[in-house]
């Protein structure tokens, strides 16, 4: 009977969150080049909003790319918007393709990626619907997250699951994991030429990254994010995962460590796409389960520190 109880409630919650969610004001926008949607909750007068960056490759507004597909970003956003918390998120330059209007692939910086989210907090913030802008970065896009802290006024930071090394030192060590010694080591090689800003050519085996699309990697491997946060004074809110197969815990407690006055979340179970996992089976089935519910540690917490900016204001 306890257990049936249980159920029950847990539907419960489900259909009230999806009621909720019925009735949002969901629009599809775009700013410049960038389409994005933005979702905003029934009867609230000037919600707090939150700015959702995708994390690495050519990952869309759900956060799915062209192998995964979590819908990370898609399931945060409607736990957000079931708890006032309205969003915003967007395709990144290359998902679904890339526009004219971004120029030339070859000629991509890690700069127009930042440059992005500092358009869409500026759009954010000028529109006046909103009582604060909160940014929040998953992975990759918690990099890109800081970096734009560092251009436009925010009011909170999430970073979610984000490394605190250089992108080139991350992609190595994980590589290092992963590869017999013989393979890794002349890739290894090629990503430290690339961050030199050498051109590879041929590359070896294994990295297969045109000589032409270089340094566009280049100015990804080697941007740093301790500098940069050590610099924001906004609210600040840092969160692992246990099971985390590609961000470690040293990257955790150096995030920590460069932002003191941050808050900081380690949820054991959770792994890279933010629900909780039993093993490296469990966790690579995870990236293509979109319907699996997030962590709901991490949702709470993420939701209460946006929140709690309206009480602060």
């Amino acid at each position: 009977m306890r257990a049936r109880t249980l159920i029950v409630a847990l539907a419960a919650l489900g259909l009230s969150v999806l009621a909720v969610n019925a009735s949002a004001e969901e629009s599809k926008i775009r700013i410049g080049a960038i389409d994005a949607v933005l979702t905003i909750p029934p009867d609230v007068e000037r919600p707090p909003v939150a700015l959702l960056v995708a994390g690495s490759g050519s990952t869309d507004h759900d956060g799915n790319g062209p192998q995964v597909k979590p819908a990370t970003l898609k399931k945060l956003s409607e736990q957000l918007v079931a708890r006032k918390i309205a969003t915003l998120r967007y395709d990144k330059r290359g998902a679904g393709g890339w526009k004219p209007e971004f120029g030339r692939p070859e000629d991509f910086r890690f700069k127009d990626y930042v440059d992005d989210a500092t358009a869409l907090v500026n759009y954010l913030r000028s529109n006046g619907k909103f009582s604060h802008v909160v940014l929040v970065g998953h992975s990759e896009g918690g990099l890109v997250a800081i970096l734009a802290a560092s251009h436009v006024p925010i009011d909170r930071l999430v970073l979610l699951v984000t490394a605190a090394r250089r992108q080139g030192d991350l992609i190595k060590d994980q590589l290092q994991k992963k590869l017999a010694p013989d393979v890794y080591a002349p890739i290894a090689s090629a990503i430290d030429a690339i961050m030199a800003g050498q051109t590879v050519d041929p590359p070896p085996p294994g990295l297969a990254i045109a000589p032409s699309m270089q340094p566009g990697l280049a100015s990804a491997f080697t941007e740093d994010p301790i500098d940069p946060l050590k610099k924001i004074d906004a609210p600040t809110l840092i969160v692992g995962g246990g099971r985390d197969l590609q961000i470690a815990r040293v990257d955790f407690i150096a995030l920590g460590a460069a932002s003191p006055a941050a808050k900081t979340l380690w949820f054991p179970d959770m792994n890279h796409v933010l629900v909780d996992v039993t093993d490296d089976a469990d966790d690579l089935a995870a990236y293509g389960q979109s319907e699996r519910p997030l962590d709901p540690g991490l949702i709470d917490s993420v939701a209460d520190f946006i929140l709690a900016g309206e009480a602060a204001r």
